[in-house]
């Protein structure tokens, strides 16, 4: 069994059934002699020699051929239509078909076709479409085998698909749409896009034909690859003015039969050619105009029509060859032709204009007209006020009578509206003199101040008599010059500033402002510390001459001067300058710059004192106290005690602001004899400073103990709410009379005028928190100031207790205290308990008088 796979050879297959005229044939069934006798017949009508040869070789072929059924069918058959006889075909009996159980399998292609076996017939299953299936294949050739089983065997069935006219010429675009200026040359070609029709041979696009008309003609034109395609050729000159646009239909026809078409638009639309000039619709307008029209006023409206489209058919106008006189006054609308009034239109100035107006379009084409414009007259002219000369700037104390500016007045029209009036505006120190026609004198009328009033704006009001009255305005300016005749003025007589200790130099202390009323170089101030202020003191501190700030020119050191007081002088630019002094009060406030210094127990390299203490102390006895002071004030003063380390732990305490050192349990027989007890004192700034005390402390056998020294603890809940009792009514009390004591001695004191202070500044301080309100400082007859000079505290509040007054003021005897001095006086002051103790709860206050 042999079974053609060449494509040539099937495109000779459908030839050669063509020629013999049958749809299906069985090459087993035909001779060679039959094959030879029908190529000689073809060869007679054939022009092609190598055309005769393939058929005659692929006769030779099918001559050999066994088994194999060619069916020549035409696509889009209905379905259940019969190919052919496929049992009679092959010369097998229709019963086998059943018998042998034969079907129809396709090769590589859906199932088209199947198998009757009852009647042995082939019938189509499903729609056949060789575009679907074959696209634009020349040849479409479908392979199916027809098996028999039982015995196995195959017989190939060939199917070509002959293409019929189902397919109607489409083009892409329904609409084509091309823009052609009326300019363009004739001949001109515009290639269109061609039909498509997926039909072949005769059933595809054979023929193009385009709709009547008189501009344009449809020829074919060949491309590289042999394909033709329409172009519109321009036979006949476009005009837009005439024709704007031209609709064209396109016809896309096949050769089949019967004859399918498509259709197609053509839509040209003719672009303008500048070919029209703008035309006016007269060569000479005329109109009129009040004098003094308002700006904006249509005095009237020109016209003139392009034939032309778009841009060539746009109209703009302008006027040509205008003056500069009348460039402001007359305009027009440039795209409506609308003559406007721009500016001032006076009869005086000109009766009439004429002005020569121009219309162009946008390809450049223009023309031209004539535009006479009548001003109608009006009674219209006010009266003119002219400054002939000024002065701008006056002197304030310039005498009465001064001339400041000469004026001309005078007006254009005659009769009574030229006759004129003048004035000047109330509540000016000016007036107007006359002394020759139309011109007159503005003189002063009184004595100017500058910083009463710096500048004046006098109006003149010149008035004619016409009916209605017109008027004219003018103002002139008037600025008083600056005379130095005021001093500057601080806004504070008196500056108070405080500055920390230990700033560096250059550090801001505080600005003082001075303000002069004059203006210019006369308010112009200068800043220096005076002359009257104290030679040493005046050094302290700099000042910047231009802006009046302050700053420190040394290190202050708050132990050794809390206060200081400099005055500076601000001085203006005038001439004679003018000058002014105010005061500075400074005040060196207190930093934590000094560490707390432990006066008791003596702390020498070597040698720690001792401290004894019964060995039967009981429980919150008194050991020893820890005396410590610092050189600062207020807050960085304050003092606080904690035991750091200790021979042994939980055997002492500290009370954490007196530095009295007690037992925390009696002593029992297995405790060292020797204690050592680290206590750290600190300070309360806000960097805190320490020192650290080392305690040496000695049990002694037969050492009394006193009873005073410790705490009782032991006593019944009665006899406590008793106790508590007493106190608050002893405070109430005491508070009160301390109250009245104070008061009586600050009304003594501040009329003798001192206090006592103590010579102890170091001692050890509590916050105000910790004693009455009623404790003031007397040192300045009894006004304690919100600055930090002043450090009016008690002691710690122990069960022997301290109490001083803060320190004077003055710097001079701060400077003289030594610190052996200072030494000497607390640890004597220390030694002498016994004169310091008071009971719980009061708050003893000495005063010299």
């Amino acid at each position: 069994m042999i079974k053609s796979r060449s494509t040539e050879s099937l495109e000779y297959s459908s030839i050669f059934s063509s020629i013999f005229g049958c749809t299906c044939y069985d090459s087993a069934k035909m001779s060679t002699l039959q094959l030879l006798l029908r190529a000689r017949l073809i060869m007679d009508e054939c022009m092609n020699l190598k055309m005769f040869l393939n058929i005659l070789l692929f006769a030779l072929i099918c001559d050999v051929s066994f088994g194999e059924v060619r069916y020549v069918l035409p696509e889009e058959m209905q379905r259940g239509s019969i190919i052919g006889n496929v049992a009679r075909d092959l010369g097998m009996d229709v019963a086998q078909l059943d018998a042998r159980r034969a079907r129809v399998v396709a090769e590589g292609t859906s199932q088209l076709c199947e198998l009757d076996t009852s009647s042995g017939n082939l019938l189509i299953s499903q729609r056949i479409d060789r575009e679907e299936i074959c696209a634009q294949a020349t040849v479409c050739i479908l392979q199916y085998q027809l098996l028999l089983e039982d015995p196995l065997q195959a017989f190939s069935i060939v199917f070509d698909i002959a293409d019929i006219n189902d397919n109607s010429p489409v083009f892409a675009a329904g609409k084509i749409k091309l823009d052609l200026v009326e300019s363009t040359i004739l001949g001109r070609r515009f290639p269109l896009e061609s039909a498509h029709d997926p039909d072949l041979g005769t059933n595809s696009v054979r023929e193009y034909k385009l709709s009547q008309n008189d501009h344009f003609a449809l020829e074919m034109s060949t491309q590289i690859n042999g394909n033709a395609y329409p172009e519109l050729v321009l036979k006949r000159a476009l005009d837009r003015e005439a024709q704007a646009e031209h609709v064209l239909k396109i016809n896309g026809i096949d050769g089949g039969n019967p004859v399918r078409s498509g259709t197609a638009l053509i839509h040209v639309r003719v672009l303008d050619a500048n070919d029209n000039v703008p035309v006016f619709s007269q060569r000479v307008y005329k109109a009129s105009v009040p004098e003094n029209s308002a700006i904006g006023t249509v005095i009237t409206t020109l016209n003139a029509t392009d034939l032309d489209e778009g841009v060539y058919g746009e109209v703009t106008y302008s006027f040509s060859h205008l003056s500069d006189k009348m460039g402001g006054v007359i305009d027009i609308n440039y795209l409506t032709g609308e003559v406007r009034v721009a500016g001032h239109i006076d009869y005086e100035d000109a009766s009439s204009h004429e002005l020569d107006v121009q219309a162009k379009d946008g390809g450049g084409q223009a023309s031209h007209c004539k535009l006479i414009i009548d001003v109608i007259d009006v009674n219209d002219n006010k009266p003119m006020i002219e400054i002939k000369s000024a002065s701008p700037n006056m002197a304030e104390g310039t005498k009465p009578g001064t001339m400041v500016a000469l004026i001309n007045i005078y007006d254009l029209d005659t009769g009574n509206s030229g006759r004129v009036t003048c004035s000047v505006s109330d509540n000016v120190p000016f007036k107007l003199v006359s002394e020759v026609k139309n011109y007159y004198m503005l003189v002063t009328d009184g004595i100017l101040d500058r910083e009463l009033q710096p500048e004046y704006n006098v109006t003149v009001t010149a008035t004619d008599a016409g009916s209605p009255a017109l008027s004219s305005v003018k103002v002139i300016a008037i600025v008083v010059s600056d005379v130095n005749d005021n001093s500057p003025t601080f806004t504070q007589s008196e500056y108070n500033a405080n500055i920390l200790e230990n700033q560096p130099i250059g550090t801001f202390v505080m600005k003082v402002k001075a303000e002069d009323d004059d203006d210019g170089s006369n308010a112009k101030l200068a800043y220096q510390i005076s002359q009257d202020t104290n030679s040493e003191v005046s050094s302290f501190l700099t000042i910047n001459s231009d802006t009046g700030e302050l700053f420190t020119s040394r290190l202050f050191d708050y132990e050794q001067s809390v206060y200081f007081q400099i005055k500076v002088t601000a001085r203006d630019g005038g001439r004679p300058p003018l000058s002014t002094t105010c005061t500075v009060n400074v005040y060196i406030k207190d930093q934590n710059d000094n560490a707390p210094v432990v006066l008791y127990p003596v702390q020498t390299p070597g040698f720690i004192a001792e401290d004894m203490v019964p060995a039967e102390a009981p429980r919150g006895y008194l050991v020893t106290k820890v005396v410590a002071v610092d050189a600062d004030s207020g807050h960085n003063a304050w003092l606080s005690y904690r035991i750091i380390k200790a021979t042994w732990p939980n055997l002492f305490t500290v009370d954490l602001h007196t530095g009295e050192i007690r037992t925390v349990r009696t002593f029992m027989e297995d405790d060292e004899p020797k204690q050592s007890v680290i206590v750290l004192v600190t300070d309360n700034g806000p960097e805190s400073l320490s020192a650290t005390a080392t305690v040496s402390i000695l049990l002694g056998d037969g050492l009394p103990v006193l009873s005073e020294l410790f705490e009782i603890s032991h006593e019944s809940q009665d006899n406590d709410n008793l106790t508590l009792y007493l106190i608050i009514a002893l405070s109430v009390v005491s508070s009160l009379l301390i109250i009245l004591i104070s008061g009586v001695c600050y009304f003594k004191l501040c009329r003798r005028g001192y206090v006592y202070r103590s010579p102890t500044p170091s001692l050890p301080v509590f916050p105000t928190t910790y004693y009455p309100s009623s404790f003031t400082d007397l040192s300045r007859c009894g006004t304690l100031l919100k600055d930090e000079r002043y450090d009016s505290f008690l002691t710690t509040g122990s069960w022997r207790g301290d109490f001083r007054f803060g320190t004077n003021t003055d710097t001079d005897t701060l400077k003289k205290r030594s610190a052996a001095y200072q030494k000497y006086t607390l640890r004597r002051l220390s030694a002498d308990k016994s004169t310091l103790k008071v009971r719980a709860g009061q708050h003893p206050c000495y005063v010299v008088k």
